[in-house]
């Protein structure tokens, strides 16, 4: 007998705009055309961080961005927008919470709650707007063959998706039951058919209005064609707390995005991959796609990967990573996102410091080069 479980239906939601958001986008939004922040004894590491990734773009090598949330809360998207449009970064990746904040800038201009409030009154994370949003354009994009950053993206570019009616989505079904097939389209057009008839969705425009799109970073991957992959995990993000929680589309959606960050990672070797403010998600996705672009590579006899990787977070670092992995008596062997990443064969570069600082002064720089 399966063990007891929670009916997400029975979960009360709240409309999004009655939620006590703590900061609007014109609080954080970071200008690119500004002056950026002193980077004090930042600089120098900065500029090599800046000559590594001139150097992989003139040899036509990946340039991946990895980030954490607080990157978009910390109004970097434009930043981000603009290095993409010259050229300099080439992939986008991201954990679920980095498109969750996203969104909810560009539906309403706000995002960011009460943690420790909301969770001892009940209401963390159950906001009808964001859970619908998300998940009717993950589940919508499935069917196009789109993973969750691209799904998203359109989304807000568009301001909605078409909803297929669910005569069509069953008539594909028994099309696929007629003549057996494994394609991926089949499962997702079942979830999708699911979730229209559970909830009485109806078909049609499914518009919804994204007044400040124009600052989201994932609409600006979108239009300019860059991947932004997700790499989220199930019970991780507010949107698992939501009547259409969907752990099969989710999981697709990421799945997808795995596949897509991978062939960007087949690209790296002589390119730069960039972690920013993500301590668990960028180094261990990084390393099972590391050795995936190996495989693939040894088997056409191509040399392994050796990227330039430049890590940026708060954390005060004492120990040279160049030298090697410090003992297990030492602190610093516990930070994954060093560690890890100091185990990929190429070479690491560790910047402590305020991400505002370290990317808008490193976007100055290569404007300058």
């Amino acid at each position: 007998m399966p063990y007891p479980q929670i009916d997400h239906r029975d979960v009360a939601l709240r409309p999004l705009e009655e939620r006590r958001s703590k900061f609007s986008i014109d609080e954080i939004m970071v200008d690119p055309d500004a002056a950026a922040p002193n980077p004090g004894s930042l600089n120098d590491r900065l500029r090599r961080v800046a000559e590594e990734i001139e150097r992989a773009r003139r040899r036509d090598a990946s340039v991946i961005l990895a980030y954490g949330a607080h990157l978009v809360k910390n109004g970097l998207g434009p930043v981000v927008v603009r290095m993409m449009e010259a050229g300099w970064i080439t992939h986008l990746a991201t954990n679920g919470a980095g498109t969750i904040h996203d969104w909810e800038y560009a539906f309403q201009g706000r995002s960011e709650e009460d943690v420790k409030a909301n969770v001892a009154t009940g209401c963390f994370g159950t906001w009808e707007e964001t859970g619908r949003c998300i998940h009717l354009a993950i589940l919508s994009g499935a069917l196009q063959g789109m993973g969750y950053g691209e799904s998203l993206g359109k989304f807000i570019s568009e301001n909605g998706c078409e909803i297929p009616s669910r005569r069509d989505l069953a008539s594909a079904l028994r099309a696929w039951a007629d003549v057996p097939t494994d394609s991926p389209g089949m499962p997702a057009h079942a979830e999708l058919l699911q979730v229209l008839s559970r909830f009485d969705i109806p078909s049609g425009r499914f518009r919804v209005e994204h007044p400040f799109g124009e600052m989201s970073l994932t609409a600006g991957a979108y239009r300019l064609g860059v991947p932004l992959t997700v790499h989220p995990g199930i019970g991780y993000d507010i949107t698992h707390n939501h009547h259409l929680a969907n752990g099969a589309a989710i999981g697709r959606g990421a799945d997808i995005d795995f596949r897509v960050f991978a062939r960007g990672v087949v690209n790296l070797d002589g390119g730069v991959f960039l972690s920013i403010g993500s301590a668990v998600m960028a180094p261990q996705v990084f390393e099972k796609a590391l050795s995936l672009a190996n495989n693939l590579r040894i088997r056409k006899h191509m040399r392994v990967v050796r990227p330039f990787i430049a890590v940026n977070d708060l954390a005060p670092m004492t120990w040279d990573w160049s030298g090697g992995e410090p003992p297990k008596d030492n602190p610093a062997y516990y930070l994954r996102f060093c560690k890890s990443f100091s185990r990929m064969g190429g070479e690491m570069e560790y910047v402590d410091g305020d991400n505002r600082v370290f990317l808008h002064n490193l976007y100055q720089i290569l404007r300058e080069m």
